[in-house]
């Protein structure tokens, strides 16, 4: 049997959740994670190419019934996640603004291309801050995976969606790398797991790793604010002082460990 991603539009799956929930309602938490049930996927489901935020940020899970689906992934900042990419050097580069959001518009919405498109953890993740409930702030991604409840839930929706990938689906590209990378680190020990601690599992570098079928390669997260996306991408700062060498040593890596899993042979090719 072929291994499939979610097709695109909702997700079917409640293994998270203690009842039954309606689309979007409060699933399952601690007093001070939760999770909202409103799993979803888009593009193809036999991508060579799989792209994950973390999770749905506030500008994606706040108007998901009033939204059209093809609308709501990496809402505002898709021309981010294409100059990610073609940093990657995955889709060319493109200096146009509009043109490069029309260009992840597309893929995001092709259900037949070669890409996918969704976040590690499919639901929504929110965290209390002692106020209100905020669906992003600092460090979501590393403090989230690194309790017990975040491991839970991260496990799994790794365990499910990428345990057993396409045989076509070469590499997955995880934007965000965490404080100081510990989302990198926690991602890597939850999806080797995922997958079964394969004997050819190997770090690549400081953030890429996989097996011998898939590489998994963390990224500056698409919406990263201050000087973050500006230092990955090598950018001179405002005050004339150059990029933070290890951001940009980051991206180097980055694109190379994609590079070289978008050439190798797949396994079934191979086989």
């Amino acid at each position: 049997m072929t291994d499939l991603l979610p097709a695109h539009g909702r997700i079917a799956c409640d293994i998270c959740h203690a009842a039954a929930s309606a689309f979007d309602a409060v699933a399952a938490g601690t007093p001070d994670w939760r999770i909202r049930a409103n799993p979803l996927s888009w593009g193809s489901a036999q991508p060579e190419v799989l792209v994950l935020g973390f999770s749905k940020g506030p500008t994606q899970a706040g108007a998901l019934e009033r939204t059209e689906h093809d609308l709501v992934a990496f809402k505002g900042q898709r021309v981010w996640v294409g100059r990610i990419l073609a940093r990657l050097g995955v889709i060319p580069p493109l200096a146009d603004t509009a043109e490069m959001t029309r260009v992840v518009d597309d893929m995001i919405s092709d259900r037949d291309g070669r890409f996918a498109f969704g976040s590690l953890v499919r639901c929504t993740v929110e965290r209390f801050d002692g106020a209100v409930w905020k669906g992003t702030g600092g460090d979501m991604l590393g403090g989230f995976v690194s309790n017990d409840f975040g491991r839970l839930i991260a496990g799994n929706c790794a365990r499910r969606h990428l345990g057993r990938l396409p045989v076509s689906t070469r590499l997955v590209v995880l934007m965000g790398t965490g404080s100081k990378g510990n989302y990198v680190d926690a991602a890597e020990m939850l999806i080797r797991e995922a997958r079964g601690a394969p004997p050819s599992w190997r770090r690549i570098n400081a953030v890429a790793y996989g097996d011998d079928a898939t590489t998994f390669v963390h990224t500056v997260h698409f919406a990263a604010q201050g000087r973050l996306r500006g230092d990955w991408f090598g950018q001179t700062r405002a005050d004339g002082s150059p990029a933070d060498a290890t951001a940009v040593e980051w991206a180097r890596l980055a694109a190379e460990a994609a590079g070289q899993a978008m050439v190798k042979p797949s396994i079934d090719a191979a086989a």
